[in-house]
Parts: C-alpha cells; sequence; structure tokens
C-alpha cells in the first residue's frame, strides 16, 4: 500500500516536472536574481557590487520616478472604472434577445485579436491632431458647442499634448473591453430568470433591478475582472511605448512605471535600479491586490453564502 502511495507521488512529480523546470527556472530564479541586484550596482556588463539600499533611497527622490507612479496610478483609476462600466453596459445590450446577436458578441470581441503593435500603429492615426477620426467625429460636436456658446473650444493634439496624451490612452484601453464584456455577458447567462421575475412581481423598475439583483449576483465577475484590470493597469507598457515611438510622451505624460523600468535597464544600462524599480511595481501590485481581496470579502455575493 505505500509503494502505491509513493509510486502515485513519483508518477504525479513525473508529470509535473516540466512545469516545476519552467517555474524555478523562468519565475522563481530572475525573481531572486531581481531582489539581490536592486541591491547592487549592475550593468550588466559588469560583476554587480554590493550597495545595500543605496536604489531604494535614490528611488523614493527621483523625480522622474513620482511622475511615473503618477501617471500609472492615475491611468488604473481613470481606465479601469471607465472600462468596468462600458463592458458591463454593452454585456447587458448584448444580452437582450434580438437579432444578430452572435454578429455584435463578435465584433466587440475583435479588438482584443489585434496585436498590441497594430493597436499602436492605428491609433496613432486615429488620434492624429489634424486627420484623425477621433477628431473628425469630434469636430462637428465642438463647432455646434462653439456657435451655440460663443466659445473657441478646439479638438485635442492627443499625443502631443501633455494635457490629452493620458486620456487618449485610456481611449486605446476602452476600445479594447471585448474581452471583459464577454466574461461579464456568460455572468449575465448565469443569473437565474426567477430573480427578475420576483422583482418584477414586486413592482420593482429596470434600474433596481439592475442595482439590486444584476449587480450583486455579477459580483464575483466584477471582482475578478478589476482583479485582473488593476494588474494589467500597473503593468501598462507596450502601448504607450508604441505611441510614442519608443519615447515618453510630451513632458513625460506617457512615461509609466514599467517603461522607467526598461529605459533604466536596456537604455542606462542600470539594471540595478531597474530591479528597484521592478520590486516597488511588484510590491504595489501585490498590495493593491490583497486590498481588493479584503474587500471583495465583504461586497462580493457569491450564490449558496
Amino acid at each position: 500500500m505505500i509503494f502505491r502511495e509513493h509510486r502515485a507521488t513519483l508518477h504525479g512529480l513525473f508529470f509535473i516536472a516540466p512545469w516545476l523546470a519552467g517555474f524555478l527556472v523562468l519565475n522563481l530564479y530572475p525573481f531572486v536574481a531581481s531582489v539581490w541586484f536592486s541591491l547592487c550596482d549592475y550593468s550588466v556588463l559588469s560583476e554587480p557590487v554590493y550597495l545595500g539600499t543605496k536604489n531604494f533611497q535614490d528611488l523614493f527622490q527621483d523625480p522622474v520616478f513620482w511622475k511615473a507612479l503618477r501617471n500609472t496610478l492615475g491611468f488604473a483609476a481613470v481606465s479601469i472604472p471607465l472600462g468596468t462600466a462600458l463592458s458591463i453596459a454593452l454585456a447587458i445590450l448584448l444580452n437582450q434577445s434580438v437579432g444578430g446577436q452572435g454578429f455584435f458578441r463578435t465584433l466587440f470581441f475583435l479588438p482584443c485579436l489585434v496585436p498590441a503593435i497594430s493597436l499602436a500603429i492605428l491609433w496613432q492615426w486615429m488620434l492624429n491632431g489634424q486627420t484623425g477620426l477621433v477628431n473628425l467625429a469630434l469636430r462637428p460636436w465642438l463647432e455646434g458647442i462653439n456657435a451655440l456658446l460663443g466659445s473657441s473650444l478646439k479638438t485635442p493634439d492627443w499625443l502631443n499634448d501633455p494635457s490629452w496624451a493620458l486620456w487618449g490612452l485610456v481611449l486605446t484601453g476602452l476600445w479594447g473591453t471585448g474581452q471583459a464584456m464577454v466574461i461579464y455577458l456568460a455572468g449575465l447567462q448565469e443569473i437565474p430568470a426567477e430573480l427578475y421575475e420576483a422583482a418584477t412581481l414586486d413592482g420593482t423598475s429596470a434600474w433596481q433591478r439592475f442595482l439590486h439583483v444584476t449587480l450583486p449576483m455579477l459580483s464575483p465577475v466584477i471582482f475578478f475582472n478589476v482583479l485582473m484590470g488593476i494588474i494589467g493597469a500597473l503593468q501598462t507598457f507596450a502601448v504607450p511605448y508604441l505611441l510614442t515611438g519608443g519615447g515618453d510622451g510630451p513632458g513625460r505624460s506617457l512615461l509609466f512605471l514599467a517603461t522607467y523600468i526598461y529605459q533604466n535597464a536596456f537604455d542606462f544600462w542600470n539594471m540595478g535600479y531597474a530591479s528597484a524599480l521592478a520590486l516597488v511595481l511588484f510590491l504595489m501590485i501585490v498590495i493593491l491586490s490583497l486590498a481588493i481581496v479584503r474587500l471583495g470579502e465583504k461586497k462580493v455575493h457569491y450564490e449558496g453564502r
């Protein structure tokens, strides 16, 4: 009996050995190495020299770090609520019994399949201050407002104006809400129809049913998508980096922590400082994720609880 148990354990270890090897080589070792490098002066081309906590001291005195941190948190604070609201609204619309459901669901999901490089090139054109589609759509509205109020509002120069660049990036993120929309749509279809029927018999309005039936029953899905959204937003790199042609935007308005890590590691060859930045970003993600999980324990409604 004991031999069979050991043999079953060995068989299990054998089957998970590729995953264990990948975890040790591709995840655990780089993490431990980055913690060590964060305490060193390391340029990749020479041996690391131990500095203690100097990189972290320099980091908190670095104005560029604080700029990147503000941009990262600001982008997350704006894009996550807007993306959540838009994806829930689209899911509710596409959950209605209307013709062409499959076509519209596919249409809204397709942008999620576009590679980051193609997405950045597309939005470089769409956000062009002179000929971009976004401004072409906004211009008639602004002209009407100007005629009505006697104002002189102009269309934004999205990627060249520091006050608008971050909002332009938020637009690119909203274009890819299809993935969250599909998850919300699956969650909506799991809500028992009896709950809506009972609420209707009680004389509730559509808005009351949304607040007191849809949102509580959808809260586990909202929790998951918001958590994934926070993790993704704090690691934003590819699209702003490509939108600015490898830079950080006007007035560093599109400089994010992930971009600053990349610049220090591969542009300035300051791998020790980059590792310190990466460790701070990792701790931010862990702390915010734990806070969301703790909040979810109180606010998320799980069926059967």
